[in-house]
């Protein structure tokens, strides 16, 4: 199954593109200039408990 990238887009027109990558997932970080930050590979498990996280802080 082919999974497609998503991505979030901030206020200050900074992004997240997150991408299943096999059993992990991609979070690449960009500023709004489109420049990479940052890109962070977690497992599923750090990846559900970020979810958790985010559901509980909205």
């Amino acid at each position: 199954m082919k999974h497609t990238p998503t991505t979030i887009h901030t206020a200050d027109g900074s992004s997240v593109t997150i991408s299943r990558r096999g059993l992990e997932y991609d979070l690449e970080t960009r500023n709004a200039k489109g420049e990479t930050i940052a890109t962070v590979v977690m497992s599923d498990c750090d990846f559900d408990a970020l979810l958790a996280s985010m559901k509980e802080a909205a």
